[in-house]
């Protein structure tokens, strides 16, 4: 097992400080390895330190991670901001994600949450009934799937 193996089973082994040190030390050995960046960024982010996560997941999208590796930087990146109050930019991240991987359907719950945030909450609510629709197999959700459709973007509209 080589040591970022070694620093993830830390982590996931709930010692998340061990790792922490561990990826430290490998960023000074390997600056231009995307997935100790990532996984330092991952780490502080499990220990609820946002704002030492942040310029990791950012180094690690710069230098560049496999697509599956990449959705969850910009995922975990956009929370990250979302949860520092940077909704601007944890929106531009959400955003981004969908473009870059438009099936990927937690982009749009997230990106529900900053709508929420910002106020837009009309917007959050579309999408996240959009999203109920699309993947309920509860029987009463998807029995009234195409009104729930028809009204995501109407919550405010009355009928005379």
């Amino acid at each position: 097992m080589n040591d970022l193996q070694q620093a993830i089973l830390l982590r996931t082994e709930g010692k998340v400080q061990e790792a922490i040190e561990l990826l430290q030390a490998l960023t000074l050995q390997e600056p231009e390895n995307a997935q100790v960046w990532y996984q330092l960024a991952w780490a502080h982010d499990s220990l609820g330190l946002e704002r030492e996560a942040v310029p990791h997941y950012e180094q690690a999208l710069r230098l560049g991670l496999p697509v599956e590796d990449r959705a969850g930087a910009i995922l975990g990146l956009g929370s990250t901001y979302r949860t520092l109050g940077q909704y601007a930019q944890a929106k531009a991240w959400f955003e981004k994600g969908l473009s870059e991987f438009p099936e990927n359907r937690e982009f749009e719950v997230f990106l529900a949450m900053v709508h929420y945030n910002l106020g837009e909450h009309g917007e959050a609510m579309r999408r996240l009934l959009l999203q109920l629709a699309d993947t309920s197999r509860d029987k009463g959700i998807t029995d009234y799937s195409r009104a729930i459709r028809f009204y995501a973007d109407q919550l405010d509209r009355v009928w005379d």
